[in-house]
C-alpha cells in the first residue's frame, strides 16, 4: 500500500506546490491547516481520493499526535514565516515553529521518517567570501531565525530525520506571497517600475518553489542515504546580492529602476553565500533558474493586482 504523508500546512506558499507533486507520486497525503489566510490553494486537487483535508492548529498536541501516529512520513510545514510575522507575535511563532514540533516528534516512532525545511538564514551574517556548508556555525540574527534552528535541533536529533536548510524560495505558487524577496522585487518592477535599495549589497542564496518540492520528492526517495543530517538546498549559481538580483531583473523589464540609499538599514540582516555541494552530492539538482522565475512571475503580476497573498 502506498505510503502516508502527513503534511502540516499543506496548503501554504510551499505546501499547495508539494502537496499535488507528492499525490501525482502515488503518496497518500494528509493536510492539516488553519486555512488562516482563506486560501483555497488545494481546490484542484480536493477530488484526489488520495487526498484528506483537517482544518487543525498544530498547537492541538491530540490531533497532532493522532495523525501523525497515522503516517508513514512527516513533513512539517506549518510555520509563522518570516522576520516580520514572528516579530508581531512572538508567543505563538515560539509555539508554532519550535515547540508544536517538539511535541509531535514524543508522539512518533523511529521508524517514522520526518522531513523537515527550515531556512538557511539561520547562518545569519556569514564570513565574506566564504561560503556557508552545513558545518558552518548556525547564528540566526532573528526570532524566525532562532525558532527554527532549534526544531531543527529537535528534529535530527529524533534521528531518522533531515533538514532541508532552505534558500530564499521564489516563484508563483497557488497560495502565493508577495512578501518574499524575489517575489517582491519582480512585483514592485511590474508594478511600479522602481525600487529603493536599502544596503544593497547583502547577499543570500534563492531557489525556485517547484525545486522545494522536487528536494522534498529527492529526500524520501534517498532518505536511507541522507537521514540524521542537515542538507542547504538552494540554486548554486544564484548567490547574489540585492543589487544583482535587479539586474537580473533589469534584464527582462528594461524600464525598472533601482535606486541605493545609504541613509536607512535594512531590518533583515541577513548577508551570506551559501554551498549546496552536499545536497547535489546525493543526485538531487533544480530545474528552475533564476532568470526562468522572474519571466514567470512576471507573467503572473498580469492576473495579481493586490496584496492580500502576503505574510506580513
Amino acid at each position: 500500500m502506498a505510503e502516508r504523508i502527513l503534511v502540516t500546512g499543506g496548503s501554504g506558499y510551499i505546501g499547495s506546490t508539494l502537496v499535488p507533486a507528492l499525490l501525482d507520486r502515488g503518496f497518500r497525503v494528509t493536510v492539516l491547516d488553519t486555512f488562516v489566510h482563506r486560501q483555497n490553494s488545494l481546490a484542484h486537487v480536493c477530488h484526489d481520493l488520495a487526498l484528506e483535508i483537517v482544518n487543525a492548529d498544530v498547537r492541538d498536541a491530540a490531533t497532532v499526535a493522532r495523525l501523525a501516529g497515522e503516517a508513514d512520513i512527516i513533513i512539517p510545514l506549518a510555520a509563522i514565516v518570516g522576520a516580520p510575522a514572528c516579530d508581531r507575535d512572538p508567543v505563538a511563532a515560539e509555539a508554532v515553529n519550535r515547540d508544536a514540533v517538539s511535541s509531535m516528534l514524543k508522539s512518533l516512532s523511529t521508524d517514522q521518517f520526518v522531513a523537515m525545511p527550515i531556512t538557511n538564514s539561520g547562518y545569519g551574517i556569514g564570513e565574506p567570501g566564504a561560503f556557508c556548508t552545513e558545518e558552518s556555525p548556525l547564528r540566526p540574527i532573528s526570532l524566525y531565525g532562532r525558532t527554527k534552528v532549534e526544531a531543527e535541533a529537535a528534529v535530527l536529533d529524533f534521528g531518522n530525520a533531515v533538514s532541508l536548510r532552505l534558500a530564499t524560495v521564489f516563484g508563483m505558487s497557488p497560495r502565493m506571497r508577495l512578501d518574499l524577496l524575489v517575489n517582491d522585487f519582480v512585483y514592485r518592477a511590474v508594478n511600479d517600475r522602481a525600487l529603493v535599495l536599502f544596503e544593497a549589497h547583502f547577499k543570500r542564496n534563492y531557489l525556485h518553489v517547484r525545486d522545494v518540492a522536487g528536494a522534498f520528492l529527492h529526500t524520501i526517495d534517498h532518505r536511507d542515504d541522507m537521514r540524521g543530517r542537515p542538507f542547504n538546498v538552494g540554486l548554486s549559481e544564484a548567490n547574489l546580492s540585492k543589487r544583482e538580483l535587479c539586474e537580473r531583473i533589469q534584464a527582462q523589464l528594461p524600464a525598472f529602476t533601482f535606486l541605493e540609499a545609504a541613509f536607512a538599514e535594512d531590518p533583515d540582516k541577513r548577508d551570506y553565500i551559501v554551498s549546496n555541494a552536499r545536497m547535489e552530492a546525493t543526485g538531487w539538482r533544480p530545474n528552475h533558474s533564476l532568470d526562468d522565475g522572474i519571466a514567470e512571475l512576471i507573467k503572473g503580476y498580469r492576473m495579481l493586482r493586490n496584496t492580500q497573498y502576503t505574510n506580513l
